[in-house]
């Protein structure tokens, strides 16, 4: 199951996007979007997140 975003702690400050090994977040409209057929959930955008707005399930 890929990464979940919550878009109101979302600040789209793009941390979890660098950080992700695949490229499977992108930032639109200063919010955080996973695209969930590249993610591998390995929780890199989880510990990148200052907001902790991002959980896999």
């Amino acid at each position: 199951m890929a990464a979940v975003v919550d878009a109101e702690k979302c600040s789209g400050c793009g941390d979890c996007a660098n950080a992700c090994p695949s490229e499977a977040i992108k930032i639109e409209d200063n919010k955080a979007v996973v695209i969930e057929e590249n993610c591998l959930d390995c929780a890199a955008c989880v510990d990148a997140c200052p907001n902790e707005a991002i959980t896999v399930p």
